[in-house]
């Protein structure tokens, strides 16, 4: 039985979703800004509903706890066939392979499913976890980008990194 079960995030999500933010405030405070109030996470399903993004929740297959989250944004078709990941795990998942898993099967599914033929993922040099994760699912460093992103409040430098479909 797979450790891990890929789905859509959705909005009977809120609760579970809200308490693992809650309790992730030190695992996510250099990283990333997940939504943490019932009035953010609405508002991020709506982007999340709209065509061209999509969360997905990974869980763990034998309680359906949700370990974290892969969104894939910004899909861009036509001759570009692209879009941009994003990612983050919830305390007490970390580390365990779980989310290697999940991003690796959001990967098949934007290459078969969504049809895409490249995924970016943008990761600040320091996150060292992040970037074994990418390495690990057969993502390629391309490039750095000064003071690419906006991140609680600073401009911030990322590495860029890429997978295409086979």
């Amino acid at each position: 039985m797979p450790r891990i079960a890929l789905r859509a995030l959705t909005l009977t999500d809120q609760r579970n979703f809200l308490a693992q933010v809650r309790s992730s405030q030190t695992l996510h405070a250099a990283w990333v800004s997940p939504p943490a109030t019932a009035a953010l996470f609405r508002s991020y399903m709506e982007r999340m509903a709209l065509p061209h993004n999509h969360a997905f929740a990974i869980c763990e297959s034998a309680s359906q706890q949700i370990v974290g989250v892969v969104e894939v944004t910004n899909v861009v078709m036509g001759a570009f066939r692209s879009g941009y990941v994003g990612y983050y795990a919830f305390a007490g998942f970390e580390r365990q392979g779980m989310m290697r898993a999940g991003l690796r099967s959001v990967v098949k599914h934007a290459f078969t499913q969504l049809k895409l033929h490249r995924l970016e993922a943008n990761i600040q040099p320091g996150n060292a976890a992040s970037i074994a994760l990418v390495r690990s699912a057969g993502f390629r460093r391309e490039g750095y980008s000064p003071r690419y992103l906006k991140i609680r409040g600073r401009w911030r430098d990322h590495e860029r990194w890429a997978i295409v479909a086979d």
